[in-house]
């Protein structure tokens, strides 16, 4: 390499930091709107209003994948007219990795009803009374929670859906689930109690943390895609330390910390995480342990 390249190369690279931290560079001066051919005008704003096709949804894409942490810091100090708002990104680009999903991985309906051992068992199979009585209570209870979970999934079980209420509800229902809402949902809250908590020492407001939790999880949904693309749609998941060195990544762009004081907020952060869904296990046990003794 010579040194005139070697030059340009480590120009290029100086400015790529500076866009990184500004999300412009200064002296290039604001793009002027050319006069469209008169051919032009048939497709004019056609695409303005659409999330996946619009400036807004293009910039955020590209912010979130080159200077997530800095795209963030600067929505939170007031930059809201330049990105996708947080919810309407984690809705939308979550959408479009749930339609390259279903066409690399078709879901397939389940047909008829799966055979539950437990369902097959009656209460005269038990020679003593309480036993008896205790495994008809419990099989009337795990009866009611199978119901409440085919009629939250009727888009799954067709073979359920009799009624026009039913099918409306299968239809809504599947429109949601296209949307990532039910799955994105759960790790939304989880996300940003923990790093609610994980950053309780800079004082951040719980919007600031929403906003946060919502754009990380967009991130984590086009690595999910690249994964998805890479294993010619055979996964989607995105392995622990991958996400780890993505949170450490945010933290160290957003809160300007040190590499090491990230890496130990993302520790903390995912301590949180698992310490949460270890106290919402607990309660739910303790939860159907309560109403296994009160029916019993």
């Amino acid at each position: 390499m010579d040194k005139k390249k070697k030059h340009s190369f480590k120009s290029r690279l100086r400015a790529f930091a500076i866009w990184q931290k500004l999300g412009y560079l200064p002296w290039q001066k604001p793009k002027e709107k050319k006069a469209r051919k008169r051919s032009g005008d048939f497709y004019k704003g056609a695409f303005d209003s659409i999330p996946f096709l619009n400036d807004d949804a293009k910039r955020t894409f590209s912010h979130l994948l080159l200077r997530p942490g800095y795209m963030i810091r600067d929505y939170i100090n007031g930059a809201h007219e330049r990105y996708l708002a947080p919810l309407t990104a984690l809705i939308v680009f979550y959408a479009f990795f749930a339609l390259v999903a279903a066409v690399m991985q078709p879901v397939q309906q389940r047909h008829g009803k799966e055979i539950n051992p437990v369902e097959q068992m009656e209460a005269e199979d038990f020679e003593n009374p309480g036993q008896a009585k205790t495994f008809s209570l419990l099989k009337n209870t795990l009866a009611t929670l199978q119901k409440g979970w085919v009629y939250l999934h009727l888009d799954q079980y067709p073979e359920e859906v009799d009624t026009q209420h039913e099918s409306s509800l299968a239809a809504l229902e599947g429109t949601l689930r296209s949307q990532g809402i039910p799955l994105f949902a759960g790790q939304f809250l989880l996300l940003w109690l923990a790093m609610a908590w994980a950053l309780r020492r800079y004082r951040m407001k719980m919007s600031a943390t929403a906003a946060a939790s919502a754009y990380i999880l967009c991130q984590y949904s086009f690595f999910m895609l690249f994964a998805l693309l890479l294993s010619f749609g055979q996964s989607s998941e995105v392995g622990v330390l991958l996400t780890m060195v993505l949170l450490v990544w945010d933290y160290h762009q957003w809160l300007g910390a040190s590499t090491k004081k990230s890496i130990w907020l993302a520790i903390s952060t995912g301590l949180c995480a698992i310490f949460l869904i270890v106290v919402l296990a607990f309660f739910i046990g303790g939860a159907s342990f309560l109403i296994a003794r009160a029916l019993v």
